[in-house]
């Protein structure tokens, strides 16, 4: 799966059954070229310029199942949100 692909999806917990966004961007560690996490435009915000200053940072590890159309994670959402 490319990246771009991965971006075009929706995120939703499984916990909350929340939907929090599309995915932003993602880290990728550049030695092994994985991807380490996925980032989330935190919640008020559109196209990523109105909103609170804050963003989602889901490590790979919280999602559990990437489908065509989104990708489910499972998270504590409060502890995953961070302010910039």
């Amino acid at each position: 799966m490319r990246i771009c692909e991965l971006k075009e999806k929706e995120v939703i917990n499984v916990c909350s059954g929340k939907r929090l966004g599309c995915i932003a961007d993602v880290e990728i560690n550049i030695c092994t070229g994985e991807i380490e996490a996925i980032i989330i435009p935190g919640p008020g915000k559109i196209c990523g310029f109105f909103g609170t200053d804050s963003e989602y940072v889901i490590p790979f590890s919280c999602i559990k199942k990437i489908g065509p159309d989104i990708v489910l994670v499972e998270i504590k959402e409060e502890k995953f949100l961070q302010k910039f």
